[in-house]
This record gives C-alpha cells, sequence and structure tokens, in this order.
C-alpha cells in the first residue's frame, strides 16, 4: 500500500514529523510530494527559506519517508498516478479549489481513499 502526501515542509518540525509518522502508520509505503518554490510562490507571499533540494534531502532521512518526489506544478493527479498511491493524505486547509476537486475526483474513480489530518499541536 503506498500512501502519499504533500507539502511545502519548510522549516522543517515537530508538527510535520507527527504528520509524517501518522501518514506512515496507514500503510507500507510512504511517499512525500515536496512543492517547488514556484508553486509554493503561487499560493503563498514568499517563497521557502530552505531550498527544494535541502528540503528533500531532510525529508529523505527520515526514517518514516520511503520516496520523496517534488512537484513542480499546483495539481496532484500525475503524483497519484506515478506513485499509484492507494491513499492520499491531505490537510484540514484542503479546500474546493479545482486542482483539488480533480484529484479528489480521480481518486474516487480510481476506488482510492482519501484521509483529512485535522491539525492539532503535533500536526501541522
Amino acid at each position: 500500500m503506498i500512501v502519499y502526501t504533500l507539502g511545502t515542509f519548510d522549516l522543517l518540525h515537530v508538527g510535520h514529523l507527527a504528520l509524517l509518522e501518522y501518514c506512515k502508520s496507514l500503510g507500507g509505503t510512504l511517499a512525500v510530494g515536496v512543492a517547488s518554490d514556484r508553486v509554493v510562490n503561487s499560493y503563498k507571499p514568499n517563497v521557502p527559506v530552505i531550498p527544494l533540494e535541502e528540503r528533500m534531502e531532510m525529508l529523505k532521512a527520515l526514517r518514516c519517508v520511503d520516496i520523496v518526489r517534488p512537484y513542480y506544478a499546483l495539481e496532484y493527479i500525475s503524483g497519484c498516478k506515478a506513485l499509484r498511491a492507494d491513499i492520499f493524505v491531505v490537510g484540514e486547509d484542503w479546500g474546493a479549489k479545482s486542482h483539488n476537486v480533480a484529484v479528489e475526483s480521480y481518486l474516487r474513480s480510481e476506488g482510492k481513499q482519501i484521509k483529512q489530518v485535522l491539525y492539532n499541536q503535533r500536526t501541522s
């Protein structure tokens, strides 16, 4: 089973770790998509403090993470397809934007799961 989640993962902290450990608990292989600076800048006012390659390197060093891959466009279907994700994990701030609705429709049509994580002191 492949679990896929994604994010910026800038200034890695214990909330990120809690999220990733939760994702790992859902299945055998955890794949993490990391937003490129251009993607982040499309929805946040500033680019990340830590460069993409360094963010990816830090995630690769975590024992709960099996696969790390960048994404360069604000769309998630291609990553789910490439990884053959069984479960796609999103945060509570997941909204009804077109790229979110598109991946939800794709996953449902493929019989895959979407899990939404509610943030708390240990997740972000």
